[in-house]
């Protein structure tokens, strides 16, 4: 099931392959969609907790379901 996040911080392209990387670092199959122009990243095959840790790790800042 996929589920979106907010996810402030990403100014560009660069900033969505940081967090499509950070995310797949931990979960290698996960399915991940980020934009940066809604401040949204669409996951399915990983766990909040974990999805957050990835991220604020990458430097963005997780805000939580939209």
């Amino acid at each position: 099931m996929e589920t979106t996040y907010k996810v402030e911080g990403m100014t560009c392209d660069g900033c969505v392959r940081s967090v499509t990387k950070a995310i797949l670092s931990v979960a290698n199959d996960a399915t991940v969609s980020a934009d940066f122009s809604a401040d949204t990243v669409t996951v399915s095959g990983i766990e909040e907790p974990v999805l957050r840790q990835a991220i604020e790790d990458a430097g963005f800042d997780f805000i939580g379901k939209v």
